[in-house]
């Protein structure tokens, strides 16, 4: 049976080149001084209004969430957070 060549291999007595290494992703940065339910339980709220601000419609609740993270993480490290958020 034929040998089928690897066009991932290096030719025969040569080194394959070294892989560059992954990096991990970047760990988000949140409140650690805040429960991650609590921080959660914050963030629904605040996509909620967002979603109830445009009608909610469909297809932005991604955004809405990702949107409303930013918020809720900004108020709660720069301490503006108003009395309803925390």
């Amino acid at each position: 049976m034929p040998r089928v060549k690897n066009p991932d291999s290096p030719a025969p007595g040569k080194r394959a080149p070294r892989k560059a290494a992954i990096t991990p992703p970047a760990e988000t940065e949140y409140p650690s001084f805040v429960d991650p339910q609590r921080r959660a339980a914050l963030i629904a709220r605040a996509a909620y209004f967002r979603a109830m601000e445009r009608g909610f419609a469909p297809g932005h609740e991604l955004q809405d969430w990702l949107a409303a993270e930013a918020e809720v993480d900004a108020e709660l490290l720069s301490g503006t957070a108003t009395s309803a958020l925390v």
